[in-house]
């Protein structure tokens, strides 16, 4: 029988296309278009329901006041929350109410039906998604947002050939789980996958660890050794942190890339050797070109299809999956199979976090919670060095209502969630049949004109009309864009030209 998935949404377009994705995807569902009715229908027979996708700004009873609701009546039922562009101290109290995923509007068909699968299995088995494994494709790896799946597109185009790929990003973003992904969906797979991270190998053995040695070449070389490229000869080299490089290595590497043969150390003659090279740096390589510290010409021969993987601080929506991954693989590698649970103020913690180590801090900061876990619960108290990293947070402080962890003041949110920007007040009466406003509103006029005399931009004047708007109808997407008279998609459109958060749309004074 197929998973029942209840919608709720105040926007009529909204619901439809929502429909439309998760029938396509196999699932029954039910629309509603407030939050009242729905909570009836899941207090009348909450075993019929499986998933609930959910708009948190609605009318009367919003997204966050339904969380709470069945949080307060005990119901498990996975909540996937919508959110208009990432607002991310929305997304966070989303997490702190118990929702297990959120989305950003518009969803794409792909993404929802992979976050209703992903809530509906752990749901049912408590499995979290599975990490790519080396030798894995693309298929394992935990990936939700938009930004990553964006990067599993272009891998996908780059395993369909042997063009040299450089990947590009911070420090344990999971280049190499990507090179690993190319390599087992190209034509390559089960062949050689050879790793040699460039900055951590001394200056003078490079060049032999790169492109072997002959027996006697120097000093201490006692046996013959058969380097790295000869290793991969067949299958791949992925050659880590290649900004690091020496520039006498850069031009026998350059030979290598260019000719497909190397110079090894003591030997007469070059080799040929068959490799597909994918390298990967933290560094700008164009700043490094420019500086004279990487060849220019390398850089070309090796930069032909760049691949640049976020930060996770720029794809928080992956945070939750991954989070929920790690407590599963850690919890059997440790023998703790009754750890399933990760409490909604821990989720929300280190949803909030930045993640300045990327995915390599994440999963050692769930290992160590883990470790230290004696209950089936991962709770925010495990995650004592997170929580020192957030301003004004405070493990101690209990929230009198839930007893739930309270989080600080976030900071602004990072690119790929909009960040908060308060609006200029306007006098927009004529928006509203009735002019009486709201409580702490004032309805100064639009200035069309700038201090020096001259008309001001319409951009300007537009942009500062949408964001009084979303303030003066707090937040209700469908009032705002009847009110302005523009279609929803096309108000969607404008917020996110403008970079504003429909959640927090207010802009400082200067």
């Amino acid at each position: 029988m197929s998973n029942r998935i209840l919608i709720v949404d105040d926007d009529p377009v909204q619901r439809r296309l929502l429909k439309a994705a998760a029938e396509r995807a196999g699932y029954v569902t039910e629309m509603f278009q407030e939050g009242r009715s729905a909570l009836a229908r899941l207090c009348d027979a909450p075993d019929t329901v499986d998933a609930v996708v959910l708009d948190l700004m609605m009318p009367e009873m919003d997204g966050l006041e339904l969380l709470a609701q069945m949080r307060e009546r005990g119901m498990t039922i996975p909540v996937v929350v919508q959110t208009g562009q990432g607002g991310i101290e929305t997304v966070v109290k989303a997490m702190r109410a118990g929702a297990f995923d959120f989305v950003v509007k518009p969803v794409s068909p792909e993404r929802l039906a992979l976050s209703l699968s992903n809530a509906l299995k752990t749901s049912q088995s408590g499995a979290a998604p599975k990490l790519a494994r080396k030798g894995a494709g693309f298929k394992d790896i935990v990936a939700a947002s938009p930004a990553m799946e964006r990067v599993l597109s272009l891998g996908y185009r780059a395993a369909a050939s042997t063009i040299p790929v450089v990947l590009e990003g911070e420090s344990g973003v999971g280049k190499e789980m990507i090179a690993q992904a190319i390599q087992a969906e190209s034509s390559r797979r089960g062949k050689p996958f050879v790793t040699v991270n460039c900055g951590a190998i001394p200056e003078n053995l490079v060049e032999s660890i790169l492109f072997g040695h002959e027996k006697g070449a120097f000093t201490g070389a006692a046996d013959r050794h058969p380097g790295k490229f000869c290793e991969a000869d067949g299958g791949t080299l992925f050659l880590d942190e290649i900004g690091d490089l020496a520039p006498e290595i850069q031009v026998k590497l350059l030979r290598a890339v260019q000719f497909g043969e190397i110079e090894t150390v003591g030997a007469r003659v070059a080799k040929k050797v068959d490799v597909r090279l994918i390298s990967a740096t933290n560094k700008d390589l164009i700043a490094e070109v420019k500086a004279g510290r990487f060849r220019e010409d390398l850089y070309y021969r090796l930069n032909v299809f760049p691949i640049h993987v976020p930060a996770l601080r720029k794809r928080k929506e992956d945070i939750p999956q991954l989070v929920r991954h790690f407590t599963q693989h850690f919890a059997e590698a440790l023998g703790k199979p009754r750890i399933r649970t990760i409490a909604p103020d821990a989720m929300a913690l280190l949803t909030a976090h930045d993640w300045p180590g990327n995915i390599r801090e994440l999963e050692n900061a769930v290992h160590r919670a883990i470790v230290l876990c004696d209950g089936d619960t991962v709770t925010s108290a495990l995650f004592p060095q997170i929580a020192a990293q957030m301003p004004g947070y405070s493990l101690d402080s209990r929230n009198e209502t839930d007893g739930a962890t309270s989080l600080p003041d976030l900071p602004p949110a990072a690119p790929g969630l909009m960040a908060s920007e308060p609006a200029v007040e306007l006098d927009v009466s004529s928006l509203r049949e009735d002019p009486a406003p709201p409580a702490g509103h004032s309805l100064p006029a639009v200035n069309a004109v700038t201090r020096d005399g001259e008309v001001r931009p319409l951009s300007e004047v537009e942009e500062e009309l949408i964001r009084f708007a979303l303030s003066f109808y707090r937040g209700q997407m469908s009032e705002v864009a009847r009110r302005l008279g523009i279609g929803r998609s096309t108000l969607y459109r404008k917020l996110k030209d403008y970079s504003i958060d429909p959640d927090n749309p207010r802009r400082e004074a200067a």
